[in-house]
């Protein structure tokens, strides 16, 4: 909360004494003035049994018509915790600061949070809600709706209007939604392809790693993040995002924006729910669904499949404001990298960062690309695995030693045959490994003796002396840059 908010303030009275009062002239017999005097009562209750040496004193208490709970701690000068629980006479005089708290607005708080300090300082912070509860503090929906009935309110915060009347009906199973595809189809219910949406889905996904490298490497907390076969965004606004690889070329972009216009007036209004779903197939479901869909705040859902982008009744892309990254363009991607690490980026700077995005949306970004943009600092490592990650690192071996590459063949023939012998091995060097062989003497044939390939990563290929080394080393090569991302280097 800001100082400006009247819901937290300083209730300190120049004596130092705490004083939950305003300056301004108030009726002493108000609710507002009376409410005031039961923190100050809370809080000497709660001093009188606090510790020796304690500095500050912190206090919640999560409240409704049917269940409470709270939390209470004294902390020391070197921040060491010492918790206490409140007699009833202090859960007393908040149920009534509660009660009190209902004439003053649209419906009574459901946490009251309480700051002193040992000079004597109190700040109260009066919580309707705006922000989610801590999970500790959240009471099942069934709780809320419960106090709804005692103080009904005019309209409640999307997010908790959600918690208590989704009903589950944006969580979509297997089953359903295998049911609902199939009754899709027989309704002639098509989805809406939308090809300039969103980016081409590889070229999205490489933007989407690369930024969640650029932010990994300078150390951020917040901005995208990449996982085996996910993408992830949760913006500092509570808006959010995760794109989901499937096999086959397909994915799912989902998630929500927190305040969406659609939900409120789902959950305030009583207006139906937007069919996020209409026209999807079978594999958009739960699993690949962003977690908002759980807890009903899924506000956009689209799905890549035959080349495109679908969507049912999901909102334009132009009004999902923080809930995905900006990965719409490529100058947008470069100019968010950008203003990472310089307030002014040079010619220099902006060109290497071009190099890199560019280099992303194509699969193929090397680590003397990312370092070119982020030496020297903390982050690199984790940045580059994240390209890894998400497939659009190029992480080519070192070259492996010709006394390894044999090795590993001697190791494969005698696993097979443990009681043949092994002959003299040869191993010439051919690309990105080696060729082990077999030795011939003077005269004898070398046709269709048994050649092995032995790439730089240790995979072992077996071929013939029949084929040509240079037609099948070049498919070896080919399948050892596929393994390792460098197809397009």
């Amino acid at each position: 909360m800001s100082s400006d908010d009247p819901s937290q303030r300083d209730i300190t009275d120049a004596d130092g004494d705490p004083d939950v009062g305003l300056t301004l002239e108030v009726d002493p017999t108000g609710p507002s003035e009376r409410a005031k005097q039961l923190c100050h009562r809370v809080v000497r209750a709660l001093v009188a049994r606090g510790p020796k040496g304690w500095v500050r004193l912190d206090a919640v208490f999560a409240l409704t018509s049917t269940a409470e709970s709270a939390q209470v701690y004294f902390f020391d000068g070197e921040q060491r915790a010492v918790r206490v629980y409140p007699e009833d006479e202090v859960l007393s005089l908040v149920r009534d600061h509660r009660r009190l708290s209902a004439e003053l607005g649209d419906g009574p708080w459901w946490r009251l949070r309480l700051t002193s300090r040992a000079d004597g300082t109190i700040e109260v912070d009066d919580d309707y809600g705006d922000e989610p509860f801590p999970d500790d503090q959240l009471f099942p929906a069934a709780v809320y709706a419960a106090d709804l009935a005692v103080f009904p309110r005019k309209a409640l915060p999307v997010w908790l209007a959600a918690y208590i009347r989704h009903g589950d009906r944006q969580s979509r199973g297997a089953r359903s939604a295998a049911r609902q595809a199939r009754a899709d189809r027989a309704a002639g219910v098509r989805a809406v392809r939308g090809d300039d949406i969103f980016p081409a889905l590889p070229v999205m996904w490489g933007r989407w790693a690369v930024m969640a490298a650029a932010f990994t490497a300078v150390g951020s907390r917040w901005g995208p993040r990449i996982l085996p076969a996910l993408g992830l965004f949760e913006s500092p606004r509570r808006s959010g995002a995760t794109l989901y690889m499937l096999p086959g070329g397909r994915a799912v972009l989902s998630g929500g924006v927190w305040n969406a216009p659609e939900l409120d007036a789902a959950y305030n209004g009583g207006a139906e729910l937007a069919r996020l779903y209409a026209g999807a197939p079978e594999w958009v479901a739960n699993p690949v669904l962003n977690s908002r869909a759980r807890t009903g705040l899924l506000s956009f859902c689209y799905w890549w499949e035959a080349g495109g982008w679908h969507h049912g009744e999901s909102p334009s892309p132009d009004r999902l404001g923080d809930a995905i990254p900006g990965i719409r363009d490529a100058d947008t991607v470069v100019e968010v990298i950008c203003d990472l690490f310089a307030e002014r980026p040079s010619d220099r700077q902006r060109e290497a960062v071009s190099s890199l995005v560019a280099a992303a949306e194509t699969g193929a970004v090397t680590r003397p690309t990312l370092e070119r943009v982020f030496a020297g600092l903390d982050g690199l490592d984790g940045a580059f695995y994240q390209l890894i990650l998400a497939g659009v690192a190029v992480s080519v071996p070192e070259p492996m030693a010709a006394d390894d590459a044999v090795a590993i063949v001697r190791r494969f023939l005698s696993d097979r045959d443990p009681g043949h012998r092994v002959g003299e091995l040869r191993a010439e060097r051919i690309g990105v490994g080696w060729a082990v062989f077999a030795q011939t003497v003077p005269g004898e044939l070398a046709i269709g003796r048994p050649v092995f390939y032995v790439a730089d990563d240790g995979v072992l290929e077996q071929s013939s002396s029949s084929v040509a080394a240079s037609v099948f080393g070049a498919d070896f090569e080919r399948r050892f840059r596929r393994r390792h991302g460098a197809e397009n280097a």
